[in-house]
């Protein structure tokens, strides 16, 4: 599913560098990434979905060389292939919840808007809980059901690749669980890929592997 080999990649500014000589991720497995905040798991999570490109090296996802793609084909990749829960969610404050949801429906002529697709997205947003706040506006609704709606929009298209970044992190423990089972339903479901960035150790025994990021991340002198 993902092949990563000899990647190297650095902001313009800072010592921060990423060196990576080889990371195999298989199809259907469900990874955690674990280490000190700043040392680049983010930076990894959008290297692979393609909104960064590295300095040197290749990153292979689903058999397609992502950097020797041009941007609006990355993009087009990214929004057909991979769905991605923000740490910040990237919602919109001038849509409404459902619209959130469905908004890279409304961007991309390569995903069509249909009922089916609607309706997905209410059920979706069943089964998270927040089915009676798809009228509301980003700003009427609390940061744990900003989470939620992060992760409707990302399993609305049906990725063969999630990537979370803290998908859990403003959940209360109900909701935690909650959405870790759906989530892993999902991934049972449709074979699917998990890559979890997350600080929160208990749920560590829930995935197939763990990545201590601490081996990528180096200071330059």
């Amino acid at each position: 599913m993902i092949e990563i080999k000899d990647l190297q990649f650095r902001y313009q500014q800072g010592d921060f560098s990423l060196n990576i000589p080889q990371l195999t991720i298989k199809q259907g497995t469900k990874v955690a990434i674990i280490g000190a905040s700043g040392c680049g798991k983010t930076t990894l999570l959008h290297l692979i979905s393609g909104i960064k490109v590295p300095n040197q090296g290749s990153i292979q996802v689903d058999s397609v060389n992502l950097e020797q793609l041009n941007e609006r084909d990355r993009r087009q990749f990214r929004i057909t292939n991979i769905g991605f829960i923000f740490q910040d969610f990237e919602l919109i404050d001038y849509l409404n919840v459902l619209d959130n949801i469905l908004h890279c429906y409304r961007l991309n002529p390569a995903l069509k808007l249909t009922k089916e697709v609607k309706d997905n997205a209410y059920l979706l947003a069943k089964k998270v809980g927040i089915a009676n706040k798809i009228k509301r506006f980003i700003n009427q609704v609390s940061q744990g059901e900003k989470q939620r709606i992060a992760i409707c929009r990302a399993l609305l298209t049906q990725p063969k690749l999630l990537l979370a970044d803290e998908a859990t992190g403003n959940l209360d423990p109900a909701n935690k669980q909650r959405i870790m089972q759906i989530l892993f339903d999902y991934l049972k479901e449709n074979q699917a890929t998990l890559i979890s960035v997350t600080h929160d150790h208990e749920l560590l025994n829930l995935f197939d592997e763990t990545i201590d990021f601490k081996q990528f991340y180096m200071k330059n002198n």
